[in-house]
């Protein structure tokens, strides 16, 4: 793009943003274009995170949110006639920036693709085996093999758990993750706009607007993670992912320090930790769907840089405050929409579908040949 061609601000590339969404559905039904992905409305009233009272929240109005969370936020510390007032207004906030997320995203990932200088460039290249684990790539190769099964792939990967089916597996090289690092922290350094990664880091970066989903994460999914998550998790669509959701978390002092008790909306998880330094920062799990009040006695896992920790979204999970340094992981959250579009993970109802930009939350309009359906139990 010339310099004559470049928008010159924000607000010119929002506009050109809202007239090209307004154009999509008309040339996507004209010109065949790939499946529209989802939302579950519930992403607007389920699971706003109370951070300052620890506790994730249904809200649709200051008398429902006082009937039915009343108790449990006055133990918490919300005691005050100020308190309250002041969570109802970060609940609203929290509700209208939701809303905007879809118009905003896309403002921001063209403003970063025609401004953003890369600092290094080969991060962006088509995903190469160079960048990938020995280890990790003889597991997907045995995965994709004929005769391959759970027996055979476990001997290659690292069971942390059993019970709970959690495994870890190197995922990057070394030079690879301190590519991609240096990367992601020019990107934090410059003057580009920022997206939170999700509901509860406010620290990181949304792969998708760095331009990172079609030459990493998409191939990742697809030739790698797709025939090892069939083996680990037949009955949670592990076989059939089809969207996810890849972002980068920052942890570090005076910033984001821990994350509460919560579910990934996802049909599985991969977290890869990609450095720096760092002491505590501890993962800890809970039971498959287990309440956060019932949670007493966590597994407990440690970050090791390089190496990817595999679980299923519903599989209740924190960090520990960290300690000293910083710390950046990796999240990549797969989807199925052959499992989710008969429960969502968020509200644990059908779900009810609003259109939305790129993967969306992974649900889709049109049943998928073949359903998987993960038991919640």
């Amino acid at each position: 793009m010339g310099d004559s061609e470049r928008p010159r601000n924000l607000l010119q590339v929002t506009q050109q943003v809202r007239e090209r969404l307004r154009l999509k559905p008309k040339l996507a039904s004209n010109l065949g274009a790939p499946r529209r992905f989802c939302r579950c409305a519930c992403f607007y009233t389920e699971n706003l995170y109370a951070a300052r009272y620890g506790l994730h929240v249904r809200f649709r109005g200051e008398q429902q949110l006082r009937r039915d969370y009343g108790p449990i936020l006055r133990s918490r510390g919300c005691v005050s006639t100020k308190d309250f007032q002041q969570l109802l207004a970060e609940l609203e906030q929290e509700v209208e920036r939701r809303r905007r997320l879809g118009l905003e995203s896309a403002t921001r990932k063209a403003l970063i693709a025609s401004s953003y200088r890369l600092a290094r460039p080969e991060v962006y290249d088509s995903l190469q085996d160079a960048a990938l684990a020995p280890e990790f790539l003889a597991v997907a190769e045995y995965s994709a093999s004929p005769g391959a099964d759970l027996k055979g792939l476990l001997q290659r990967l690292e069971t942390v758990s059993e019970e709970k089916r959690i495994y870890r597996v190197p995922v990057f090289s070394a030079p690879f993750c301190q590519a991609l690092l240096e990367e992601l922290e020019h990107f934090e350094q410059s003057d580009m706009p920022k997206g939170r990664p999700n509901t509860m880091n406010n620290y990181g970066v949304l792969l998708h607007e760095l331009g990172l989903d079609e030459p990493l994460v998409t191939p990742l999914r697809e030739r790698f993670l797709q025939p090892l998550m069939a083996l680990l998790y037949p009955d949670c669509g592990g076989g059939q992912l089809d969207s996810h959701r890849a972002f980068v978390v920052k942890y570090a002092l005076g910033q984001d320090l821990e994350l509460g008790c919560h579910y990934d909306n996802a049909e599985l998880t991969l977290n890869v930790a990609l450095g720096k330094v760092f002491t505590g920062g501890t993962l800890y799990f809970g039971g498959f769907f287990q309440a956060p009040t019932a949670l007493t006695e966590p597994l407990e896992v440690e970050h090791v840089v390089g190496q990817g920790i595999l679980h299923r979204g519903g599989q209740l999970h924190g960090a520990r405050p960290l300690a000293t340094g910083e710390r950046w992981n990796l999240v990549i959250w797969l989807r199925a929409s052959s499992v989710r579009n008969r429960l969502c993970p968020m509200c644990c109802r059908k779900p009810d579908l609003v259109d939305d930009e790129g993967f969306g939350d992974g649900f889709t309009r049109e049943e998928p040949a073949t359903v998987d359906v993960c038991a919640l139990t």
